[in-house]
């Protein structure tokens, strides 16, 4: 990791790694019903798709504004300072294969280029997991808590290399 200071609403994901969703048919996690309340969500499951949830409630303890419409990954590419390529602490958004999306923090990079990734719902939970470049559609930086564009410093467009264990994810759903 960088000796720059942590971005509060990565600071606020990362408390959140290993977070697992309850993938029993009639129990959900505690922790992600409380996300959905808090956000007020029309739903109340942990098996509806919640990689916006997670990043939305990540961005609003770390006093950021979020997407009005959180609950939809690509809702994202509207919203927020777009940027032509990744940053530490932006916000990547992915499609998916037969449509859909995938939405997620940008915190660093492997050796072979692909984007470490710190998201919710990545295999039912929250984790580091690498993804290629060529699976995003956009990159955004996140507006200030009154909406307003925030830009990232220059320093954050220099991704860490990461070394550590990625989990492999073969579902955002």
């Amino acid at each position: 990791m960088s000796n720059y200071p942590e971005l509060p609403w990565i600071a606020e994901a990362r408390k959140h790694i290993g977070l697992k969703e309850d993938t029993s048919k009639f129990k959900h996690s505690p922790t992600i019903l409380s996300w959905l309340k808090k956000l007020g969500a029309w739903w109340m499951d942990d098996e509806t798709p919640w990689c916006g949830t997670f990043v939305a409630i990540a961005l609003k303890r770390g006093s950021r504004a979020i997407s009005k419409s959180f609950a939809w990954a690509k809702s994202y590419l509207n919203y927020g300072t777009k940027l032509t390529k990744p940053c530490y602490g932006c916000i990547g958004v992915m499609g998916r294969a037969g449509g859909g999306g995938h939405v997620t923090f940008i915190v660093g990079k492997t050796r072979d280029g692909s984007l470490v990734c710190l998201g919710g719902n990545q295999g039912n939970q929250v984790c580091l997991a690498k993804y290629p470049v060529s699976r995003f559609l956009g990159f955004v930086f996140p507006e200030k808590s009154d909406g307003t564009k925030s830009s990232p410093a220059d320093y954050r467009y220099d991704l860490p290399i990461y070394n550590g264990n990625l989990t492999t994810v073969t579902s955002e759903a």
